[in-house]
């Protein structure tokens, strides 16, 4: 930052999975962070994150948030969208019902995918955008799939997702003149606790839920990030890009639409 001051980072979502890792990888970065969610007190967190609660499903809660942020720091440089719930009970009486047919798919996913995920992306990103237009900069990242270009297992995921990316590409038309960037990221095969509970995946090319979070502080360091808004990004891809790799060393290969 020009004035020498850290970066303040908002990750919604951060509770647990991708959105805790990227908040303890944006943490380590050197970015303070704040971190939003249910139940984020009980999160595995750097002790230096600040850790608020937060219903994302209550605009209330959500207004006080960015009253906190901007109370306290006066400026928001990158927020992440990562609350989500439809990893929620994958398994269900023992059978993995994730991957039913949509006419056997129960109603609380739509609300966990679309209420608590999309809907909650976009009141934060209402939120977010008019701290970074008065200060005309600013990065919103919104953590999306490959399920919004190609159906995988899920209905309501690629509704979901699909809803994601256009949320992306039509806020970011609107910010770029103020020099903010918006952009999708879509991690690969994320080790979270859902993922590892559910045991049904192959996590040979796996990531862990920090390297969603390296991938975004490249992105936020990049003097020239602007030039990327509106496009979805793979976040293995961009590890290519920015020449980092997961907490283990490794690099992920990022995967093609076909592939997936």
């Amino acid at each position: 930052m020009p004035d020498q001051q850290p970066s303040v980072a908002l990750v919604t979502g951060a509770s647990r999975g991708v959105g805790r890792g990227i908040a303890a990888a944006l943490a380590d970065s050197g970015t303070l962070v704040f971190a939003s969610g249910r139940t984020i007190a009980q999160a595995s967190l750097p002790s230096s994150v600040v850790r608020i609660n937060c219903d994302h499903t209550n605009d209330d809660e959500v207004a006080q948030l960015f009253a906190r942020i901007d109370a306290e720091w006066g400026r928001l440089d990158v927020l992440v969208n990562s609350v989500w719930g439809g990893y929620d009970r994958m398994v269900e009486e023992g059978r993995f019902t994730w991957g039913d047919p949509f006419w056997e798919q129960p109603r609380w996913r739509w609300d966990a995918m679309i209420t608590a995920g999309v809907r909650s992306a976009f009141v934060a990103s209402q939120f977010a955008s008019r701290a970074m237009v008065a200060q005309a900069r600013g990065l919103i990242v919104n953590i999306s799939h490959w399920a919004a270009q190609k159906r995988i297992g899920n209905t309501i995921y690629g509704i979901a997702k699909a809803a994601t990316d256009k949320l992306t590409s039509d806020t970011a038309v609107e910010l770029r003149p103020h020099g903010v960037t918006v952009v999708s990221l879509y991690p690969g095969l994320v080790r979270t606790e859902a993922v590892l509970a559910a045991g049904v995946f192959d996590l040979s090319n796996s990531e862990s839920p920090e390297f969603s979070g390296r991938a975004i502080a490249a992105l936020a360091a990049d003097p020239d990030c602007l030039r990327l808004s509106g496009r979805c990004l793979v976040a293995a891809a961009l590890a290519q890009r920015y020449a980092f790799t997961d907490i283990d060393g490794r690099s992920p290969r990022p995967l093609t639409l076909e592939e997936v």
